[in-house]
Parts: structure tokens; C-alpha cells; sequence
């Protein structure tokens, strides 16, 4: 039977802690694909469509799911056909859905998308029941935030619900990790102090400090702003150009250059893989994957502002992602054709992270 209103999706499932908790969205994707983009009130012919499920947090979490993380997500969904969708989806991705909450005083969040041929796109969203998990719900799932080994949030649910988990975990001393995004100018300073790790793009990195960023080297400069005020790690993405991170222990910005790779769509998520398996990294040392974090591309990801909406295209992700946590978790390295970007792009950052803060393991 359906969970009733800001009541939980299904009774306790599990006693064995999450390593991952997630604190985030999640948006029902209507996603068109069509030859070019409509101008205003033009009405054109699509060739395909298909709903998908998106939302920031939504995505991190079954990203860490199918990388061997225990994971469970924090997020409310509308008393809907979609919502039930949603709890499903989560479900199959071994996600626990403890307290992923139903309510009937909002549909559940979606994104209406128009891809074209190029991989442009126009989005609008509809955050809906995204806006309504607050204190109370967060205070239900206190034991699950407070036993794992990191916390991640973003901004696509309201601000303050970000900060009071953010809050709840540094208390544990869980560690976190934090996604500025959407960006806001005016930003609470407790989100630097709160974040273990700070990552953006480069245009929220520009929001949050009124820098331009247009090179590795302008965002080292955004990177110490930041850094200066009080996160621990931050990491600035610069889509094909890579990254640069620093940190308190290490504050000499460092670039991570990639390798280009033809863009599909630019909507793929470009900071999921914050959250992948340092067994990447292991075989890597011990000469078993000769496909370096490094030379993974990002070109796939440089918008980082929109809505994960291709985690499903096609199947591509659904099925390449467990390909690659299988492999991994069989010691076997990956053909190149057999990488997927979203699952490897930000594996050197992640390589940076866990030296900083300490986590050998998600597993």
C-alpha cells in the first residue's frame, strides 16, 4: 500500500548502515529528442521520447549504488504514479528507501527536456515535492546520517534542508560532500565550513565568488576563495579541460587535465563520480587498469547545472554501469569502448578526496 502523506515509502529495511547517504532530489525526466531546438512557438516534429529518473541527489546515490556502495537516499517524492515510479527505480538500484517519503501535497518533482541533434538542451523544471523534506523528515533518518561514512547533498531541495543534514552529519563526524547546485550568489557561509568536500562548475564557481573562470589557472584563483572560506577540499570541474582541486593540507592549486572525447549530450551528470570506487584506483596501482583517471574525458558533462537527465538514455548507462562495477569488483580492467565517462569522470578527483579525508573504502 502507498505511503501516506510525509510518511516514509516502506517500513525498516535493513540494519546493516549505509556508507552513503544522500540528502537530495529526485525528478521524474520527460525527455524529447528532436533534430533541432523549437524556436518560440514553434511546434516540431520530435523522433524519440522517453521518461527517465533524474534529480541530482537521485543520480549520485544509484551512481554509488552500482559503483558497490551501500546506499541510501533521503528525498520526497509526490503521492503519484511517478513517485511510485521513482521508489521502484530506487529499489532495483539496491538503493534503500527507507526514507524516501510520499506526500499528496505536491507531484512529484520533473523536468521537461528538449535534446537536439547537436546534444543541446532546453530544460524547465518543476521541483514539486522536492521543496517539501524538511527538519522533521531528516530528524527520522538521523541514525541512518549519522552511521554513514559520507554524507552528500545539493541545492535542488530547499537550502535550509541542505544545511540542517550537512549540520547533522559534521556533528557525527560524518564526512561530507557538497554540490552547489543550482548555484546561489548569496550562498549561507555554513556551507563552506559544513563541506569536507566542495565541488562545482566552473559558471557556479564564478556565481559563488564573482570571479571569471575561463581557464585552470582563473579557477586555482576561485578555488582559494573558496577554500579560504572554511571548506576543506574543493574541486572546480571545467568540463573538457578537466578539473583543478586543492585543499587545506594541499593548497598549491592542481589542474587534472582529460583527454577529449566526442560530446553526446552535455547533460550527462559531471559530479556523480565523486562518489565511485577507490578500486579504481587500487588496480590502477597495482598495474591492473591501464586507463588513468587522468585521460578519462569530461566533455560529456560541462553543464553540471541541469538535471542528470541521460542516466537512462537508451539503456547506455543502465546497463555499462553495472558492467563496470562488475568488472571491478572481478579485479578486470575495461576495454576503452567499455568505459563509461559518467562512471569514471571524476575518479582522480575522488583519488584527491579520499587522500584528504581519509576514506579508504565505500564498501
Amino acid at each position: 500500500m502507498a505511503a501516506a502523506s510525509g510518511e516514509p515509502a516502506r517500513p525498516r529495511q535493513e540494519e546493516v548502515a549505509a556508507a552513503v547517504v544522500v540528502v537530495g532530489s529526485c525528478m521524474t525526466d520527460l525527455v524529447s529528442l528532436t533534430p533541432r531546438l523549437p524556436k518560440t512557438g514553434e511546434t516540431i516534429h520530435g523522433h524519440k521520447f522517453f521518461i527517465g529518473f533524474g534529480g541530482k541527489g537521485a543520480n549520485q546515490c544509484v551512481q554509488a549504488a552500482r559503483l558497490g556502495a551501500k546506499t541510501s537516499i533521503v528525498c520526497k517524492v509526490g503521492k503519484d504514479s511517478f513517485g511510485n515510479d521513482y521508489i521502484e527505480n530506487l529499489k532495483q538500484n539496491h538503493i534503500s528507501t527507507e526514507f524516501t517519503y510520499q506526500t499528496k501535497d505536491a507531484a512529484t518533482g520533473a523536468a521537461s527536456i528538449i535534446v537536439n541533434d547537436e546534444g543541446q538542451n532546453i530544460i524547465v523544471i518543476v521541483a514539486g515535492a522536492n521543496l517539501l523534506l524538511n527538519t522533521e523528515d531528516l530528524k527520522k533518518a538521523a541514525s541512518a546520517i549519522s552511521r554513514a561514512k559520507v554524507l552528500i547533498c545539493q541545492l535542488e531541495i530547499s537550502p535550509a534542508t541542505s544545511l540542517e543534514a550537512l549540520t547533522m552529519a559534521r556533528s557525527s563526524g560524518v564526512k561530507t560532500l557538497f554540490n552547489p547546485a543550482p548555484a546561489i550568489a548569496d550562498l549561507d557561509p555554513r556551507f563552506y565550513t559544513l563541506s569536507s568536500v566542495f565541488c562545482c562548475n566552473e559558471s557556479e564557481a564564478e556565481i559563488l565568488t564573482g570571479l571569471v573562470v575561463n581557464s585552470p589557472t582563473e579557477a586555482g584563483k576561485a578555488a582559494l576563495v573558496l577554500l579560504e572560506r572554511g571548506c576543506q577540499v574543493v574541486v572546480i570541474t571545467l568540463g573538457a579541460s578537466g578539473c583543478v582541486t586543492l585543499s587545506q593540507a594541499e593548497p598549491v592549486p592542481k589542474h587534472i587535465p582529460t583527454e577529449a572525447v566526442k560530446a553526446v549530450d552535455t547533460t550527462f551528470p559531471d559530479n556523480s563520480a565523486l562518489i565511485s570506487s577507490p578500486a579504481h584506483h587500487e588496480k590502477k596501482a597495482a598495474g591492473r587498469d591501464e586507463h588513468s583517471a587522468e585521460n578519462v574525458s569530461v566533455n560529456l558533462v560541462e553543464d553540471s547545472k541541469t538535471y542528470w537527465i541521460n542516466c537512462f538514455l537508451s539503456g547506455m548507462l543502465e546497463s555499462q554501469g553495472r558492467k563496470i562495477a562488475d568488472h571491478r569488483r572481478q579485479g578486470q580492467s575495461l576495454e576503452p569502448s567499455e568505459s563509461p565517462t559518467d562512471a569514471l569522470v571524476l575518479s582522480a578527483i575522488y583519488s584527491q578526496i579520499c587522500k584528504v579525508i581519509s576514506i579508504q573504502s565505500l564498501h
